[in-house]
């Protein structure tokens, strides 16, 4: 069995996107800046852009995968076309049900109704032996972090300030974080922690 991990960018103040999130703007306004390191700074930050996608499942949220609240319409397939970068089964939080969605490359969008534990059961067993990643949003990743989780959280801190949007660390206890690495490159600061746990 493998670890549950995140990879999340976010801002020095704490926010993973910008207000005003909308099709148009899926990462809200000042939200696409987080990710330059993943686009401009490819070389030097290799390691950490491909283990993002290197898992053998993937848990997002209901609003990661479509920008639009209730039900689903009928001709949405996600943000990322019709092969995204998961090649894997990807298992999307929601309240609404929907069949299995297949699209090339291995990614598969299972629909979950039951909430973090179910997904996270169904995501470990099609994992086998290798990681489930908790892709995001802020609020899925808040839940997992509440829940203790997660393993192995991984933070790319982008050199900017959003002033507000969506927030990491938002409606949980206190945690104890354990820091295991650092790595700063001209766009990013990558920060390492190991087992998220609860405070006594």
């Amino acid at each position: 069995m493998g670890r549950v991990v995140c990879d999340v960018t976010m801002s020095v103040d704490g926010f993973i996107a910008g207000e005003g999130q909308s099709r148009e703007e899926p990462l809200g306004r000042g939200g696409e800046q987080l990710h330059r390191w993943q686009f401009e700074g490819t070389l030097e930050n290799a390691s950490e852009r491909e283990a993002i996608v290197d898992a053998g499942a993937f848990i997002m949220g209901r609003h990661m995968f479509g920008p639009q609240p209730g039900e689903y319409p009928e001709a949405w397939s996600g943000w990322w076309g019709e092969n995204p970068p998961y090649h894997a089964p990807v298992f999307v939080l929601t309240h609404h049900a929907r069949d299995p969605l297949v699209m090339q490359g291995g990614t598969v969008f299972h629909f979950v109704e039951q909430g973090i534990h179910e997904a996270l059961l169904r995501a470990t067993d099609a994992a086998g032996d290798r990681n489930v990643a908790i892709a995001g949003g802020a609020s899925t990743i808040n839940q997992f972090l509440a829940q203790s989780l997660i393993d192995e959280l991984r933070l790319h801190i982008a050199p900017i300030t959003l002033g507000a949007g969506e927030r990491l660390f938002v409606n949980m206890p206190p945690l104890s974080l354990h820091p295991v690495s650092s790595r700063t490159t001209d766009l990013v600061t990558h920060v390492v922690y190991h087992k998220v746990a609860q405070s006594k």
